[in-house]
């Protein structure tokens, strides 16, 4: 059985684009996205979006990716790329919301999912999350073609606000789509109902006997 060949996609995503794709889609990515693994980063990001103020680099109606970047930095601008690693996106959880609704994302990813206080804000916008697959930054590094701006250089590069140019970027699945589908939420349902049966088996059996 083959596998089905990846949707080729450029970023930023309209809301209708992003509704249009659903759990399990296979993705690639071109274009435009902003990405940090910042905690102070995005605590900044969210008390600038309360006070409704621009964030230096533009993300309204974007694409935003908890990934680190590494790139030569030299003369105050991004040099060549060498290496993309994505980080955990569930740390984020009590700022996502915040962002989604604020910037109204229409694609955000990394590993690991978002709550579903993230999931009904993506809803509400129509955002899609895609899980990029850890482990993988060898692979995921050769779909940056360039970084072609930071902001907030006074933090560490990892966690700059770094704009991306991707070329073939993954292959990423989409993980959560704009309807509130998730496959987290897919695999926790399946787990629970799962859950009796193998507390059942870990269990010595009744009828043994012991010395």
């Amino acid at each position: 059985m083959t596998s089905p060949s990846p949707i080729r996609l450029t970023l930023p995503l309209t809301p209708a684009v992003a509704r249009a794709l659903k759990v399990g889609d296979v993705v690639l990515l071109d274009g435009d996205a902003v990405a940090t693994v910042g905690m102070p980063t995005q605590k900044r990001m969210v008390s600038e979006v309360e006070a409704g103020r621009e964030l230096p680099l533009s993300l309204r109606d974007g694409a935003f990716f908890h990934m680190g970047v590494s790139y030569e930095d030299s003369d105050g601008r991004p040099g060549a790329v060498h290496y993309v690693n994505p980080t955990t996106s569930s740390r984020f959880n009590h700022l996502m919301p915040t962002l989604i609704r604020g910037l109204r994302l229409t694609a955000t990813g990394g590993k690991g999912g978002l709550s579903q206080d993230s999931v009904d804000a993506m809803r509400e916008v129509g955002c899609v999350y895609f899980s990029f697959v850890g482990g993988a930054s060898a692979l995921l590094s050769e779909g940056v073609e360039a970084v072609t701006d930071c902001a907030w250089r006074d933090l560490i590069m990892q966690f700059r606000l770094n704009r991306l140019q991707l070329g073939g970027f993954g292959p990423v699945i989409v993980a959560i789509d704009a309807h509130g589908n998730s496959i987290y939420e897919r695999l926790m349902t399946s787990a629970r109902e799962r859950m009796p049966e193998i507390m059942r088996s870990l269990r010595p059996s009744e009828n043994n006997e012991t010395d």
